[in-house]
């Protein structure tokens, strides 16, 4: 028997859903492999650090100019572009890990590459499957897309541990590459027929300041922008550097740390399907509140626990990640006007990025200064600490919900300045920055 779709998932939808999903199967595992192939290759954990950081310092420093790009030019191509250069960094990682014994230079330069495409597709692919539905099913059709991400998210990380342990990091990092070219084959198709001519704005630095404005006059925004600033940072270090040293050191290995994640995105999958049902009336308060438990994961590594006992918690977390998430989502793009909504997101990924360069970096020395075990208790009590301090701001626990218009349409995206068509909704982060543990609140 075949279940009938609904009516508002039409066909660019389906089709920013399937790309998520096949990079997903992709990413989560690269995001183990890429750790284990530094430490394969004879490196430390300070090693691990710096080639995480590798990644991201590009991220960070090209997000800004990625969102203005993503204003002006048809945001399906610079997706597509962004694929492209990512499945050529993870393709070329791959054939030296299969060929030989990469270098620490080799593997940080790649890893930029692969952090500057991902800086020119988050801005454009943020918020776009919330566009392309009905207001009245937004938030269904966006619990709908993460399950599908978040599954693929549960495979993509079993079958990458697993894959790791059995044949190496090389092929994983290979299946990564893959997936980028398939899921930026099937953007390509995007339908952008429809979208309306923008009228062409200023420059770079006029867009750049507009979206500035937008952000610093929402006191909501800059709060959670600079709160997760310093807790994608912690929990970077945490789950990027120390997770795979105390997994290879106490639990066994590539293995268990790949089923920890694996029920990290099980509990996401969860969490988006409750949110189909449940739709809080207070956004930010609810997804304020579910910020907490970000803290146990490092509690557990601090102990540590047994594999079985991190797991548990790691499907825990998943759950209130993703009801942060969703809420999250719906309250900008209920807040922030569409044709803006690029730049204002590249802010939002550039606040919740710029720390963790820094964290990913500094996550050895500070092991070797006061030991692992009291770094991983001091990212659990921080990150309480900012959750706490957030939910101290009255627009965070005041921000409601509104209930539109069943017959509104969809908010078609803005084409770029001459009439050329931009994209239709789409997709989600990534890479193993893209939805990963290590960057939690930029969800799509």
């Amino acid at each position: 028997m075949v279940m009938a779709r609904p009516s508002w998932a039409g066909r660019n939808y389906l089709l920013l859903t399937g790309a998520t999903v096949i990079a997903g199967l992709g990413n989560s595992g690269a995001l183990i492999a890429t750790a284990f192939a530094v430490l394969a290759s004879g490196g430390t954990a300070t090693d691990v650090g710096l080639v995480a950081a590798a990644r991201t310092i590009p991220l960070v420093l090209f997000l800004l100019i990625g969102g203005t790009v993503a204003d002006r030019l048809p945001r399906h191509r610079v997706m597509v572009a962004a694929n492209a250069l990512n499945c050529a960094s993870q393709g070329l990682f791959a054939l030296l890990v299969l060929t030989g014994e990469p270098r620490l230079w080799h593997m940080a330069v790649l890893a930029a590459l692969g952090g500057t495409g991902q800086a020119f597709f988050a801005p454009a692919a943020e918020g776009m499957v919330l566009a392309s539905v009905s207001g009245e099913q937004s938030g269904r059709a966006f619990a709908v897309f993460r399950m599908g991400m978040n599954g693929a998210n549960i495979g993509g990380a079993a079958l990458g541990g697993a894959l790791v342990a059995a044949a190496g990091p090389g092929w994983v990092l290979a299946v990564d590459a893959a997936s980028f070219a398939l899921a930026g084959a099937l953007r390509a198709f995007l339908d952008v027929s429809e979208v309306p001519a923008r009228t062409p704005g200023g420059g770079l630095l006029h867009d750049l300041r507009d979206g500035w404005r937008e952000v610093a006059s929402r006191t909501w925004l800059w709060a959670v922008v600079v709160q997760f600033a310093l807790v994608n940072g912690l929990i970077s270090a945490a789950e990027s550097v120390y997770g795979p040293l105390v997994a290879e050191q106490h639990l066994g290995g590539a293995g268990p740390w790949g089923l920890a994640l694996a029920a990290f995105g099980a509990g996401t999958v969860g969490g988006a399907l409750l949110m189909t049902r449940y739709q809080p009336r207070r956004l930010l308060l609810t997804g304020a509140l579910c910020v907490f438990p970000l803290a146990l994961p490092s509690a557990a590594l601090a102990v540590p626990l047994p594999a079985a006992g991190l797991t548990a918690i790691m499907f825990g977390t998943g759950i209130t990640v993703e009801i942060f998430s969703v809420t999250w989502m719906m309250a900008l793009h209920q807040e922030i006007p569409e044709e803006k909504f690029s730049r204002v997101s590249s802010y939002d990924w550039f606040g919740s990025l710029a720390m963790v360069p820094v964290a990913t970096a500094l996550a050895g020395p500070v092991q070797d200064l006061i030991g692992r075990t009291a770094a991983l208790w001091g990212c659990a009590a921080l990150i309480t600490l900012l959750t706490a301090a957030v939910l101290c701001v009255p627009d965070i626990r005041r921000l409601t919900r509104r209930t539109p218009d069943a017959t509104t349409p969809p908010r078609p995206l803005p084409a770029p300045p001459g009439g050329t068509p931009a994209t239709p909704p789409s997709d989600t982060p990534t890479d193993p920055l893209e939805k990963s543990p290590t960057v939690i609140k930029n969800g799509e």
